[in-house]
Protein backbone atom coordinates (compact mmCIF):
# COMPACT_ATOMS: atom_id res chain seq x y z
CA UNK A 1 0.00 0.00 0.00
CA UNK A 2 1.60 3.06 -1.11
CA UNK A 3 1.79 6.03 1.39
CA UNK A 4 -0.79 9.06 2.12
CA UNK A 5 1.12 12.13 0.61
CA UNK A 6 0.53 15.44 2.06
CA UNK A 7 1.05 18.87 0.11
CA UNK A 8 0.33 22.37 1.54
CA UNK A 9 -3.11 23.40 -0.64
CA UNK A 10 -6.23 24.85 1.43
CA UNK A 11 -9.04 23.64 -0.51
CA UNK A 12 -12.30 25.60 0.51
CA UNK A 13 -15.21 23.93 1.17
CA UNK A 14 -18.67 25.62 -0.23
CA UNK A 15 -22.07 25.41 -2.06
CA UNK A 16 -22.68 21.96 -1.06
CA UNK A 17 -26.50 20.45 -1.61
CA UNK A 18 -27.47 17.26 -0.27
CA UNK A 19 -28.34 14.89 -2.68
CA UNK A 20 -29.41 11.10 -2.93
CA UNK A 21 -28.59 8.94 0.22
CA UNK A 22 -29.44 5.56 1.17
CA UNK A 23 -28.89 4.09 4.58
CA UNK A 24 -28.98 -0.20 5.65
CA UNK A 25 -28.60 -1.33 9.19
CA UNK A 26 -28.17 -4.48 10.58
CA UNK A 27 -31.13 -5.30 12.93
CA UNK A 28 -28.76 -6.26 15.22
CA UNK A 29 -25.90 -4.09 14.65
CA UNK A 30 -26.26 -2.43 18.47
CA UNK A 31 -25.84 -6.11 20.51
CA UNK A 32 -23.31 -6.82 18.05
CA UNK A 33 -21.34 -3.73 18.62
CA UNK A 34 -21.09 -4.46 22.29
CA UNK A 35 -18.75 -6.74 21.91
CA UNK A 36 -16.61 -4.33 19.43
CA UNK A 37 -13.42 -3.12 21.26
CA UNK A 38 -11.45 -1.86 17.87
CA UNK A 39 -12.13 -1.16 14.22
CA UNK A 40 -10.02 -0.43 10.75
CA UNK A 41 -10.39 1.80 8.15
CA UNK A 42 -9.41 0.44 4.96
CA UNK A 43 -8.60 2.73 1.80
CA UNK A 44 -11.81 3.51 -0.23
CA UNK A 45 -11.73 2.28 -3.73
CA UNK A 46 -11.84 5.16 -5.99
CA UNK A 47 -12.76 6.48 -9.18
CA UNK A 48 -12.37 10.23 -10.74
CA UNK A 49 -13.63 11.13 -14.46
CA UNK A 50 -12.48 14.00 -15.30
CA UNK A 51 -13.49 15.78 -18.54
CA UNK A 52 -12.76 14.30 -21.79
CA UNK A 53 -10.10 16.91 -23.24
CA UNK A 54 -8.79 16.92 -19.84
CA UNK A 55 -8.36 13.05 -20.04
CA UNK A 56 -5.83 13.23 -23.01
CA UNK A 57 -3.08 15.48 -20.52
CA UNK A 58 -2.94 12.45 -17.96
CA UNK A 59 -1.46 9.25 -18.20
CA UNK A 60 -3.01 6.16 -17.35
CA UNK A 61 -0.55 6.35 -14.45
CA UNK A 62 -1.15 9.37 -13.56
CA UNK A 63 -5.01 9.05 -13.22
CA UNK A 64 -4.48 5.96 -11.21
CA UNK A 65 -2.18 7.92 -8.77
CA UNK A 66 -4.68 10.58 -7.95
CA UNK A 67 -7.34 7.40 -7.37
CA UNK A 68 -4.81 5.71 -5.21
CA UNK A 69 -4.56 9.40 -3.98
CA UNK A 70 -8.62 10.11 -3.07
CA UNK A 71 -9.43 6.34 -1.74
CA UNK A 72 -6.47 6.93 1.34
CA UNK A 73 -7.60 10.35 1.84
CA UNK A 74 -10.98 9.40 2.23
CA UNK A 75 -9.37 6.54 4.57
CA UNK A 76 -7.47 9.28 6.19
CA UNK A 77 -10.44 11.45 6.84
CA UNK A 78 -12.77 9.09 7.85
CA UNK A 79 -10.06 7.78 10.60
CA UNK A 80 -10.08 11.35 11.84
CA UNK A 81 -13.38 12.21 12.39
CA UNK A 82 -13.34 9.14 14.66
CA UNK A 83 -10.65 10.33 16.30
CA UNK A 84 -12.34 13.36 16.47
CA UNK A 85 -15.36 11.85 18.38
CA UNK A 86 -13.24 9.52 20.53
CA UNK A 87 -11.83 12.98 21.91
CA UNK A 88 -15.10 14.26 22.94
CA UNK A 89 -15.75 10.73 24.34
CA UNK A 90 -19.02 10.11 21.93
CA UNK A 91 -17.00 6.79 20.08
CA UNK A 92 -17.17 3.88 21.97
CA UNK A 93 -14.28 2.01 20.06
CA UNK A 94 -10.69 2.27 19.33
CA UNK A 95 -9.38 3.02 15.57
CA UNK A 96 -6.49 1.10 14.06
CA UNK A 97 -4.27 4.02 12.60
CA UNK A 98 -4.35 4.06 9.19
CA UNK A 99 -0.67 3.90 9.12
CA UNK A 100 -1.30 0.62 11.11
CA UNK A 101 -3.66 -0.81 8.79
CA UNK A 102 -1.68 -0.27 5.64
CA UNK A 103 1.46 -1.18 6.95
CA UNK A 104 -0.42 -4.71 7.82
CA UNK A 105 -2.06 -5.12 4.32
CA UNK A 106 1.02 -4.24 2.43
CA UNK A 107 3.04 -6.99 4.85
CA UNK A 108 0.42 -9.73 3.48
CA UNK A 109 0.65 -8.90 0.15
CA UNK A 110 -2.85 -6.53 -0.39
CA UNK A 111 -2.34 -3.89 -2.33
CA UNK A 112 -4.81 -1.53 -4.66
CA UNK A 113 -4.39 -3.92 -7.26
CA UNK A 114 -5.75 -7.09 -5.64
CA UNK A 115 -7.73 -5.98 -2.80
CA UNK A 116 -11.39 -6.68 -3.96
CA UNK A 117 -9.85 -10.53 -3.99
CA UNK A 118 -10.09 -10.78 -0.52
CA UNK A 119 -13.25 -11.06 1.40
CA UNK A 120 -14.30 -8.45 4.34
CA UNK A 121 -13.30 -11.13 6.66
CA UNK A 122 -10.13 -12.41 5.41
CA UNK A 123 -9.12 -8.17 5.46
CA UNK A 124 -10.33 -7.94 9.37
CA UNK A 125 -8.01 -10.87 9.82
CA UNK A 126 -4.95 -9.85 8.79
CA UNK A 127 -5.76 -6.08 10.57
CA UNK A 128 -6.78 -8.10 13.56
CA UNK A 129 -9.63 -5.52 13.98
CA UNK A 130 -13.41 -6.36 15.59
CA UNK A 131 -15.16 -4.55 12.34
CA UNK A 132 -13.70 -3.32 9.08
CA UNK A 133 -15.27 -0.13 7.61
CA UNK A 134 -14.70 -0.03 3.45
CA UNK A 135 -16.20 1.00 0.52
CA UNK A 136 -15.89 3.43 -2.73
CA UNK A 137 -16.26 6.94 -3.66
CA UNK A 138 -16.93 8.06 -7.08
CA UNK A 139 -15.98 12.24 -7.80
CA UNK A 140 -15.57 13.56 -11.30
CA UNK A 141 -13.14 16.00 -9.84
CA UNK A 142 -10.29 15.29 -7.59
CA UNK A 143 -11.20 15.94 -3.77
CA UNK A 144 -8.11 14.95 -2.18
CA UNK A 145 -5.19 17.66 -1.92
CA UNK A 146 -3.02 15.78 -3.83
CA UNK A 147 -5.06 14.92 -6.86
CA UNK A 148 -6.14 18.50 -6.97
CA UNK A 149 -2.50 19.21 -7.06
CA UNK A 150 -1.64 17.12 -9.84
CA UNK A 151 -5.00 18.04 -11.82
CA UNK A 152 -4.04 21.61 -12.04
CA UNK A 153 -0.97 21.32 -12.65
CA UNK A 154 -0.81 19.21 -15.76
CA UNK A 155 -3.85 20.75 -17.15
CA UNK A 156 -4.55 24.06 -15.72
CA UNK A 157 -7.97 23.23 -14.89
CA UNK A 158 -8.94 24.07 -11.01
CA UNK A 159 -13.27 24.20 -12.20
CA UNK A 160 -16.72 23.15 -10.12
CA UNK A 161 -16.52 19.53 -8.39
CA UNK A 162 -20.35 18.78 -9.90
CA UNK A 163 -20.80 15.67 -7.56
CA UNK A 164 -19.03 13.18 -5.58
CA UNK A 165 -20.91 9.48 -4.31
CA UNK A 166 -19.31 7.96 -1.50
CA UNK A 167 -20.70 4.05 -0.54
CA UNK A 168 -19.62 3.41 3.32
CA UNK A 169 -19.63 -0.40 4.05
CA UNK A 170 -19.01 -1.65 7.86
CA UNK A 171 -18.64 -5.49 8.52
CA UNK A 172 -18.41 -7.44 11.09
CA UNK A 173 -14.55 -9.32 11.56
CA UNK A 174 -16.65 -12.47 13.70
CA UNK A 175 -18.51 -13.70 10.06
CA UNK A 176 -17.95 -10.65 7.64
CA UNK A 177 -21.91 -9.75 7.84
CA UNK A 178 -22.78 -6.51 6.78
CA UNK A 179 -23.69 -4.16 9.63
CA UNK A 180 -24.13 -1.13 7.57
CA UNK A 181 -24.36 0.58 3.77
CA UNK A 182 -24.64 3.86 3.72
CA UNK A 183 -24.38 5.59 0.44
CA UNK A 184 -24.72 9.34 0.15
CA UNK A 185 -24.33 11.64 -3.22
CA UNK A 186 -23.74 15.27 -2.87
CA UNK A 187 -22.87 17.95 -5.39
CA UNK A 188 -20.72 21.52 -4.97
CA UNK A 189 -17.73 23.15 -6.31
CA UNK A 190 -14.24 22.73 -5.68
CA UNK A 191 -13.19 23.21 -2.47
CA UNK A 192 -15.33 20.33 -0.83
CA UNK A 193 -12.25 18.23 0.48
CA UNK A 194 -12.39 14.57 1.67
CA UNK A 195 -12.18 15.95 5.31
CA UNK A 196 -15.69 18.34 4.90
CA UNK A 197 -16.74 15.70 2.77
CA UNK A 198 -16.70 12.61 5.01
CA UNK A 199 -17.52 15.26 8.11
CA UNK A 200 -20.97 16.17 6.10
CA UNK A 201 -21.40 12.54 5.50
CA UNK A 202 -20.49 10.76 9.05
CA UNK A 203 -23.02 13.82 10.73
CA UNK A 204 -26.42 12.05 9.55
CA UNK A 205 -24.63 8.56 9.48
CA UNK A 206 -23.39 8.48 12.95
CA UNK A 207 -26.95 8.78 13.98
CA UNK A 208 -27.48 5.24 13.21
CA UNK A 209 -24.15 3.86 14.04
CA UNK A 210 -23.62 1.84 16.66
CA UNK A 211 -20.33 2.55 17.66
CA UNK A 212 -21.23 6.13 18.85
CA UNK A 213 -23.22 8.04 21.55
Amino acid sequence: MKKFLFLGFTIVFSNVITGQTNLFEHPDFDEIAENHKIIGVIPFEASVTLRPKHMKDISPEKLKRMEESEGESIQMAMHSWFLQRKKRGTLKVDVQSPYTTNAKLKKAGVTFENYDTFTPLELAKILKVDAIIMGTFETNKPMSEEASVVVGLLVGFWGPTHSATINLNIYNAQDGELLVNYNKKVRGSLGSDNDQLVNRVMRKASRRIAYTK
